[in-house]
């Protein structure tokens, strides 16, 4: 079901939360006993993050270091997959333009088209720790709003190669992030503010809040979002 939906059919306030994949070689079994406890609350959908790489130096027999680049977190699709069977919920599933070409994030989406997934939530994603400002993948997005477009197209059967003989449209509910107490790069609250609802009057989103630290904070955000 679309987020849309459950907010839509909602008589009440929902309740949600928020996962990290396993770190690489863990298994998916410790995820299922942290989640299990959970479930009596009937969350309507729980999303689950992505992570970008990281640069990892390992010293070498001649004394030089080589950086090597290394994901600690994989697994987003599966687990979203692995989630929705286990527990009979909706996931949503993070993407990030960092770490991931066009194409790549392509076939992501249609990995979680034919899993049956229905919602995804973009973001730009962090820097690498590094790193001191954010850089795309060569052939990648820069920023939220170029995936949102990406997303959006496929929605409208649009695929990257225009040459492919079936363009079969996808279905995604797409989320998009609202920070109530201001993005960190942001200058300001009304500029995150303007961005966001650019975002909003391109495509179609649900946006989900991000980073708050207060309740009073957020149902504030909602209002002046709203006007």
């Amino acid at each position: 079901m679309k987020i849309t939906e459950h907010l839509r059919n909602a008589e009440k306030p929902l309740f949600s939360f928020e996962i990290l994949p396993p770190l690489k070689g863990e298994s998916i079994h410790q995820l299922f006993a942290a989640i299990e406890p959970l479930m009596e609350f009937k969350p309507a959908f729980i999303d689950v993050t992505y992570h970008r790489e990281e640069y990892v130096y390992k010293k070498r027999e001649n004394g030089l270091l080589e950086r090597i680049t290394s994901r600690k977190r994989p697994g987003t699709v599966g687990i979203s997959a692995a989630v929705m069977n286990r527990f009979n919920v909706d996931a949503v599933p993070h993407l990030i333009c960092g770490g991931f070409n066009q194409e790549e994030t392509e076939d992501a989406l249609i990995d979680l088209d034919y899993l049956g997934v229905d919602n995804v939530l973009v973001l730009r994603g962090d820097a690498i720790k590094s790193e001191g400002a954010f850089s795309p993948k060569k052939n990648g997005h820069h920023y939220a709003s170029e995936l949102l477009e990406q997303v959006h197209n496929m929605n409208q059967g649009i695929y990257l190669d225009d040459d492919q003989k079936t363009s079969t449209p996808t279905n995604f509910c797409i989320g998009v992030a609202g920070y109530p107490e201001k993005h960190f790069e942001a200058p300001n609250f009304e500029k995150d503010l303007q961005y966001l609802k650019k975002r909003w009057m391109e495509v179609p989103t649900t946006s989900l809040p991000k980073c708050f630290l207060t309740i009073k904070n957020t149902l504030s955000f909602a209002d002046v979002a709203a006007k």
